[in-house]
């Protein structure tokens, strides 16, 4: 056994790298990647929000996000509208295609999680999920 088999940043990345990686695969042939994948599903949740509320709300800086965006923007899935109380002010939600294509990503996000998940018992998912969100904090 060597040094990497007990280090926790190697742990995690690889673990990472596989999940993210199947994900990914299974978005391509709707021409996404998990964090838009990710930015559709929190729209369908609050449509109208501000881009800034969405990037706290998902942890990116807005940079990302306003790359993120404009290529949903493009790609068909969302509208940037500017509100009505200040012009200056965007709201974004989702088109038509966006609100059809949900159900769809929501049970490929389910499968997915299903898929990492189903190797572990009932006990255990609970404390991945917690552990998880405890090294975030």
């Amino acid at each position: 056994m060597n040094e990497l088999d007990d280090c926790i940043l190697f742990l995690l990345a690889k673990a990472y790298q596989r999940v993210y990686g199947n994900f990914k695969k299974r978005l391509q042939p709707y021409g996404l990647t998990p964090v838009q994948h990710l930015v559709l599903l929190s729209l369908s949740l609050d449509e109208g929000i501000s881009p800034g509320e969405l990037g706290r709300r998902l942890i990116l800086d807005n940079a990302t996000l306003s790359g993120i965006l404009d290529r949903l923007v493009d790609g068909g899935w969302i509208v940037k509208q500017s509100s009505n109380e200040d012009k200056r002010s965007l709201k974004l939600f989702l088109t038509g295609k966006g609100r059809d294509g949900i159900e769809v990503l929501q049970r490929e996000s389910d499968d997915a999680n299903s898929r990492v998940l189903d190797i572990f018992g009932m006990e255990e998912r609970i404390l991945l999920k917690r552990f998880l969100k405890d090294l975030q904090q």
